[in-house]
């Protein structure tokens, strides 16, 4: 609104009329409307979203970084005590067979799932790893694991050990660069196995020679494709050129291993701990929704992003343990 002119010829603005009683005061330009809450509709879409983000953060976390950082924890700890039981004579040299674990001595640990029965050093491959009895994806996730249902390493008979390929550092993610002719060693509470590479076998692949009567041969087996997306089985024979120790009876039967302990199996009972922590994280995700509207944006998010960065690793774990488990 402009006044008259004035004797100079410019124009006077008025003034703009005074908030009254009877007039509310004008909002400033710029300044955005009040907000109005949220419908349902976007308290359930932002739920979702957050245990959406959880969970796919968390599985990167968990896959990328935080199992190589985890193996690698557990290769300490598990080598620290498979040292002290080799040099106390403690370690578990087989399920029952004479001169082994039944007259082995006192104090011989059992042989059992997850026991650790050994050490793989593969020098031109810079690997040393702890092996456990069982090969499930669980047990596989701290290190290469030995098939309950063949000798173990150094013995008479054919030996199968698996590792994973990518996830949980990975220990035989080189595996394929072996070279017939190249030796590696195996230390169980026997001695120390050696071992001279045949070559590396893939899918179709012959097989090698039959084995010959009280000699030994050693298969590693990951998964073969590029990492994270696994095409199928990589195996690596090699032959015992030390001298075979007597063998005890597998822990298994021939032909009766359990499903999730065959290459690239997954966790058979891995569903029941991922439904449960995936129960606590949509809960922990609705109620910090709920927490929004009560406490406002600051305050939700120094209590939620904490807790669900939790769950969600949590729930990560327990999915990547249903994934193959030579992957």
């Amino acid at each position: 609104m402009t006044g008259p002119a004035s004797p100079t010829g410019t124009t006077v603005r008025a003034a703009a009329p005074a908030a009254g009683p009877d007039r509310p005061p004008t909002a400033p330009a710029g300044r955005a409307r009040d907000a109005r809450p949220a419908g349902p509709g976007v308290r359930v879409a932002a739920t979702a979203l957050s245990i959406l983000a959880a969970l796919l953060l968390g599985f990167v976390a968990d896959v990328g970084v935080l199992s190589d950082v985890r193996h690698t924890r557990d290769r300490q700890v598990d080598y620290a005590t498979l040292r002290g039981d080799l040099a106390n004579g403690t370690a578990p040299v087989g399920p029952s067979a004479p001169g082994t674990a039944a007259d082995a001595g006192p104090g011989v640990k059992p042989f059992t799932s997850g026991a650790l029965i050994g050490v793989l050093s593969i020098p031109s491959l810079h690997v040393r790893e702890v092996v456990h009895e069982g090969t499930t994806s669980r047990i596989l996730a701290r290190g290469p694991g030995h098939r309950r249902d063949t000798p173990l390493p150094g013995q008479a008979g054919v030996s199968v050990i698996m590792g994973r390929q990518a996830t949980y550092g990975g220990p035989f993610r080189r595996l394929h660069e072996l070279r017939a002719g190249q030796t590696f060693t195996v230390t169980t509470g026997q001695g120390t196995a050696r071992y001279r590479v045949l070559g590396v076998r893939r899918g179709g692949d012959p097989q090698p020679s039959p084995l010959a009567a009280g000699a030994g041969r050693l298969t590693l087996i990951t998964a073969d494709g590029t990492p994270f997306m696994p095409r199928g089985i990589l195996r690596v024979d090699a032959d015992l050129v030390s001298t075979a120790q007597p063998a005890s009876a597998p822990a298994v039967a021939s032909g009766a291993l359990p499903a999730d302990e065959k290459p690239m199996a997954v966790q058979g009972d891995g569903w029941l701990p991922l439904v449960l922590w995936g129960q606590a994280l949509v809960l922990a995700a609705a109620a910090l929704t709920w927490a929004h509207l009560r406490w406002g944006r600051p305050h939700t998010w120094v209590v939620g992003v904490p807790l669900l960065a939790l769950l969600g690793l949590l729930v990560a774990d327990d999915v990547a343990l249903l994934l193959p488990n030579s992957m």
